[in-house]
């Protein structure tokens, strides 16, 4: 290789293009430091050196942005235009080697060296690439759109290959990279050969492209234009492999197939729809519906599990740090996890807890879930109607999705979470259908190894999965849905339990949440029993949590105003801080009193006594029932007056009372509906009371249905209206015979401090409940 002296020239940068020797072209110049390297040209001897940009997006290059060799072109031309830029009418001469950068402002200034062409030694082999070269460029004009036969025939009088092959190049569609490569090449043979080499390569593009175009134009025939544009997609996709548009999104959907671990009959049942969504053109509505149901397909767990711990100890010490007391439910997850750690195979139970608000039914099915280590879902079902919010819709209908149990497992992401089915007497049945039927195969262990959902279709197996339902009323749950499920009962707590729940975890929650340390503020026990007798009446501990957040504020409010560091609650500050009590510490009366008697009655927030009173006035016999009472009390005021009719001389009474008086029977808060089989033994001992004038002992309170013989039948609800009696004050409960059985299931710090009576007759009844003989 030889070269020319040095020289000093101006630089201007090209974008997207290269100008080779010979080449005479207009140029459009609008930057500004390309201006002036075409004005400093003129200026001189008109020589400038085109270089062309590495990447043509940069507006304002630098000479690392820049290739190393360009062309040394004359202007022969320079003309403005209206609007502002300049062009140029250039002429390539030779190649020329960057050696130095100069300057880079106002222009580039370069120091280069002009390269000369390497020839070709042996003539023949020179004759030989020349004549390949002519015939590859000969075929790629025929394919080509973009050049006529007059291209190649200007071409064909040119005899020096050196020329010849920067000419063809320039015709050339090649990239940037490309066509600087062959500027950089000297060698005339090698440029020969990479020409044709590139040539080559072009024409199999060329060939590609005009079959599918055939192909496309065929499909023409017989669809619209916006069909063709389609296929002309699918069929460039396919011969290019392109994995972009709805070809790139099936390899993606089928490579999560592959990896969900789906049973055999799902895997073929997934691959049999993504084949039709594949099919299916993607502007067609199905399209969108086959692709959400492979999607749900694929995000919902087939394999997946988590291990369980089953270690008894583990699970008791996280239960006894959630919960304090509850010891039969408790009870019962031990007992499942001990046979588990047995057989390894017993499916998963179905509890169902029952109990007033705010008792810890939710909360505990967390804590069932934290101790064996799975994953924890909760599912609302509190005012479903529609049957297809368990088992999900068809895939027919406009947005349909699957059921509340599909959602609940594809949240999971196991095969095996604890799955909270929370409120679930609380779902009701319209025209859209009966959802607490469609409950039953969620919640059968027979069945649900094969529950089917209307979307999903295909049958999925539950019987890993660990059910815990919870609800406020037995009564509300359908018979045969409540035969399938496990009923633990949560009553309520004592006051001993509240205390300690209020204590150990309560307070430490509201203190974090209120940005108050144990230090900041200290109530005192005093003050946390007064707060539970006079600040709140329930069966659980929600009214109590928001009592202790009412003080944490006030504590909060106190320590920032009078920045007092320490705060602490007595009992007689508890009034100065939350106000009045709102309630009345016990429901007993002051002194024994005539036509009154306690009732026990069970509620939906737990337990609650009942004051039955009873007036007798000179009438004509009329009987009147108030308190906004249901039928089944108004039948057990009937009964107990038709009872004590039949025994009016045995118990002293006149036997024409029901002649010459008027009986009125009320029941306190009025407003309130009430309604329920054990209230018979109650209104009769009012009765009895009014009528022989014999006063009913304060702290006695009964529970029991009677019959018109006066036997006293067994009741429900026992240990929740036991604990009310105890939160009221009573010392002495007479319950039904039969319900001794039950006394078991009452806290032992409660049967210690109450007496129970258990009786078979009224008569019995009346020996315990009436002052005298």
């Amino acid at each position: 290789m030889t070269t020319t002296t040095k020289l000093t020239i101006p630089l201007l940068p090209l974008r997207g293009m290269i100008v080779y020797p010979t080449m005479v072209l207009h140029l459009d110049v609008g930057r500004e430091q390309s201006v002036k390297a075409l004005e400093k040209a003129m200026m001189t001897d008109e020589q400038v050196l085109l270089v062309a940009q590495k990447d043509s997006a940069i507006k304002e290059p630098t000479s690392d942005d820049l290739y190393q060799m360009g062309t040394i072109a004359k202007v022969n031309q320079m003309l403005k235009l209206p609007n502002g830029t300049f062009r140029v009418l250039v002429e390539g001469l030779a190649r020329a080697e960057i050696l130095e950068h100069l300057e880079s402002k106002p222009h580039f200034m370069v120091e280069a060296k002009q390269m000369v062409d390497q020839p070709m030694t042996n003539s023949n082999e020179q004759a030989a690439l020349t004549r390949a070269l002519m015939e590859q460029f000969e075929q790629y004009i025929k394919l080509s759109t973009k050049l006529n036969k007059e291209t190649f025939d200007s071409v064909t009088d040119i005899e020096d290959p050196a020329r010849l092959s920067d000419i063809v190049a320039s015709h050339l569609s090649l990239k940037l990279s490309a066509k600087q490569k062959i500027l950089e090449t000297l060698a005339v043979e090698e440029r020969l050969q990479q020409l044709i080499t590139f040539i080559s390569n072009e024409r199999e593009v060329l060939h590609l492209e005009r079959k599918i175009g055939q192909r496309v134009k065929k499909s023409m025939e017989k669809t619209q234009k916006e069909y063709y544009l389609r296929e002309q997609m699918k069929a460039i996709q396919k011969e290019l492999g392109d994995r972009d548009g709805k070809t790139g999104d099936v390899a993606i959907l089928k490579e999560k197939i592959m990896e969900s671990d789906m049973p055999e009959r799902i895997l073929s049942v997934a691959l049999k729809e993504l084949d039709r969504f594949e099919k299916i053109p993607q502007t067609s509505a199905e399209s969108s519906v086959i692709r959400n149901y492979i999607e749900w397909l694929i995000s919902l767990p087939w394999a997946k599990e988590t291990e369980d711990n089953l270690k008894v100890s583990h699970a008791e010490k996280i239960l006894d740090e959630d919960h304090y007391g509850l010891e039969k439910v408790k009870e019962r997850v031990l007992e499942y996890l001990a046979v588990q750690q047995l057989t390894q195979s017993l499916k998963g139970p179905i509890l169902c807890l029952i109990g007033p608000p705010g008792v810890g039914k939710t909360s505990l099915a967390k804590s069932i879930a934290r101790a064996i280590d799975r994953k924890f879902v909760r599912i609302s079902l509190g005012g479903v109607k529609d049957e297809a919010e368990i088992r999900g819709h068809r895939r027919t209908y406009i947005g349909a999705m699957p059921g509340r149990i599909m959602q609940g497992m594809k949240k999971a992401e196991t095969i095996n979470p604890v799955i909270l089915l929370d409120e679930i007497d609380k779902m009701a049945s319209d025209f859209r259908g009966d959802p607490s039927s469609a409950m039953l195969e969620v919640l059968d262990p027979e069945q649900n190894s094969n529950f089917s959902d209307h979307f999903i279709e295909e049958t999925y197996d539950l019987s890993k999965v660990m059910f815990v339902a919870t609800a406020n009323n037995l009564q509300t749950i359908p018979r045969p849905l409540l035969d399938r499920m496990e009923i633990i009962s949560i009553p309520g707590y004592t006051e001993l339990e509240k205390q300690h729940i209020a204590r150990d975890h309560l307070l430490p929650k509201q203190l974090a949440a209120h940005g108050l340390s144990k230090g900041q503020l200290q109530v005192r026990e005093d003050a946390l029993l007064k707060l539970i007798r006079r600040y709140t009446r329930e069966a659980g501990v929600r009214n109590l949590e928001r009592q202790l957040a009412t003080l944490c504020r006030k504590a909060a409010k106190i320590h920032v105003s009078e920045q007092k560091k320490r705060i602490v609650v007595t009992e007689k500050q508890l009034e100065t801080l939350l106000g009045k009590p709102m309630f009345r510490y016990g429901m007993i009366e002051e002194v024994d009193q005539v036509g009154t008697a306690t009732g026990l009655a069970y509620t939906a927030a737990g337990g609650d006594t009942l004051a039955i009173e009873v007036s007798i006035v000179p009438g004509k016999g009329k009987l009147s029932l108030t308190g906004k009472l249901g039928d089944v009390m108004k039948e057990s005021a009937q009964a107990a007056l038709s009872y004590i009719r039949s025994r009016a001389e045995k118990l002293e009474i006149d036997p024409s009372f029901h002649q010459n008086n008027d009986i009125h029977i009320h029941v306190p808060e009025g407003a309130t509906p009430k309604d329920g089989p054990s209230a018979g033994i109650t209104m009769a001992t009012a009765l009895v009371s009014g009528l022989t004038n014999r006063a009913v002992r304060k702290e006695v309170g009964m529970t029991g249905e009677i019959t018109l013989r006066g036997r006293v039948l067994p009741i429900g609800g026992l240990k929740e209206k036991t604990l009310s009696a105890h939160r009221a004050g009573l010392t002495t409960i007479i319950i039904p015979k039969d319900n001794e059985k039950d006394l078991e299931d009452i806290p032992e710090s409660v049967r210690e401090s109450l007496t129970f009576i258990a009786v078979q007759h009224l008569d019995e009844v009346l020996e315990h409940a009436l002052v005298g003989e």
